[in-house]
């Protein structure tokens, strides 16, 4: 992981420090800022094998990758930018286009492009995934019609894509080789999902990518509603427009049931929860109905079978080794 700041810098290098950085962290960019005295920015970029994430903050900046620069360098990538805050604007492949918080952005490397992010007061904060070219499951022509042109977060594919960005931004670090290569493998998915929604060309996606990206919308769907007793599975093949065996075919062959996914998120969000020394007075049965288990005695041999404990040891365990911890 590389990690960088602006912090410790004297003023008139955290500009052209940033600049070096980042033309070799990313893709070769020309950048200018009209207020270096008062620049300020931090980065930190995870290597994942197959696509690479960066999550970034800054205030206002320009960048320019011109067809010179592009001869000389081009790594014939994409980047997927996703606007957490801020706003500014990108010219590429004969479109002009605004964007702002909310937003998916698509970059082209191969690509002439001038842009511009934030305002000296207002920083830009972002996750920029940065994969090949040939990774993402649709020709190139079809993803081009979305280059420079920005499209919202919304339900559906686009929100999962989101939340599944955010949640690999925080937990980057922490992820083992073997766990990287799946998150990769899912992560190209959904951004083929997205884009091919975006576009109406679904139809243009391969089979497993359409199978990954449609496990993760249930999965999403799933975990929005665990607190609905009568979440099953046949509301979630009709809220998805396929049928009860091709849900369950879906889950076979991740080596689990319908049932069984459903009751573990229960279970993890229970477990959570009383160990939260927040809820400390609420009572575990509360709790339990609160993600969906309406039967006291079900709900507690299914967290011992799960977690080797019952509901009570663990939220005494949990009190008992933060006492340690503060002590």
């Amino acid at each position: 992981m590389l990690e960088w700041h602006t912090r410790g810098l004297a003023v008139r290098d955290r500009f052209p420090s940033w600049r070096d950085t980042m033309s070799q962290a990313l893709v070769a960019t020309w950048l200018a800022t009209q207020q270096p005295a008062s620049f300020y920015a931090s980065a930190r970029v995870f290597d994942l094998g197959g696509l690479q994430l960066s999550a970034m903050s800054h205030n206002t900046l320009q960048a320019d990758r011109p067809a010179k620069l592009i001869r000389q360098s081009d790594p014939e990538v994409f980047q997927l930018h996703l606007v957490l805050t801020g706003s500014g604007g990108i010219t590429q492949a004969g479109r002009s286009a605004v964007f702002q918080s909310g937003q998916f952005l698509l970059i082209d490397s191969s690509r002439p492009y001038r842009g511009w992010r934030g305002a000296d007061d207002v920083p830009v904060e972002s996750l920029i995934i940065q994969f090949p070219r040939a990774a993402l499951g649709l020709r190139a022509k079809v993803a081009e019609q979305l280059v420079a042109a920005p499209f919202p977060v919304e339900g559906g594919i686009t929100g999962v894509l989101a939340g599944h960005l955010t949640q690999l931004s925080e937990n980057a670090e922490s992820l083992t080789r073997q766990n990287a290569e799946t998150l990769t493998s899912v992560t190209l998915d959904l951004i083929a999902a997205a884009c091919a929604h975006q576009l109406e060309a679904t139809g243009m996606l391969s089979p497993e990518s359409r199978r990954r990206a449609l496990l993760s919308l249930i999965h999403q769907f799933i975990r929005q509603r665990l607190g609905d007793p009568d979440l099953t599975a046949e509301t979630i093949a009709t809220a998805h427009q396929i049928s009860v065996r091709q849900l369950y075919k879906l889950f076979e062959e991740q080596g689990m049931t319908v049932a069984g996914w459903i009751r573990r998120c229960r279970l993890e969000q229970c477990r959570r929860d009383l160990a939260d020394p927040c809820q400390r007075s609420r009572l575990i049965q509360t709790i339990a109905a609160r993600w969906g288990f309406t039967d006291a005695a079900t709900f507690s041999r299914n967290f011992r079978a799960t977690y080797g404990m019952s509901p009570r040891d663990h939220r005494n365990l949990s009190a008992a080794d933060r006492a340690l911890s503060a002590s």
